[in-house]
């Protein structure tokens, strides 16, 4: 006896909590890296990401090459409102003005004259450390 798989469609909406147009549509289901995942067909068939077939089912085809952008910086939301099919440098680029603070805690600076983002406090004590260990290697 096998068991008929139910439609992607409906497993994926009863696993998420719908709001309003502006609030987060939150997936409870399983997670990979905080982005909700469901599996496309029967055991050891591929996992796909919630907000893209979603937004697939809701909006339509995601262009080629594109990526979606969770503008809420939301990972589990599958709202399409809060999902922009944007190229993977803009949402690398969006996703760096995002954060605030590095891994250590320390506050980040607004963006230097090449773009760029680091966190001054770490950046000095990897140059102390990287000065001493060729101060004593010579």
């Amino acid at each position: 006896m096998t068991l008929e798989r139910r439609p992607l469609a409906e497993r994926l909406w009863e696993k998420v909590q719908r709001g309003g147009e502006a609030e987060c549509w939150v997936w409870s289901g399983p997670k990979t890296n905080g982005y909700g995942v469901i599996g496309e067909g029967g055991r050891g068939a591929p996992t796909l990401r919630v907000h893209r077939v979603a937004y697939e089912l809701l909006v339509g085809p995601i262009p080629e090459g594109l990526h979606l952008d969770h503008l809420c910086r939301n990972r589990p939301c599958v709202n399409p409102a809060h999902l922009e099919a944007v190229t993977q440098e803009e949402n690398n680029r969006r996703a760096g003005q995002a954060r605030t603070h590095c891994p250590h805690g320390h506050e980040l600076p607004a963006s230097g004259a090449d773009g760029r983002r680091y966190c001054k406090t770490c950046r000095k004590a990897y140059d102390r450390k990287r000065y001493l260990t060729k101060k004593r290697s010579r």
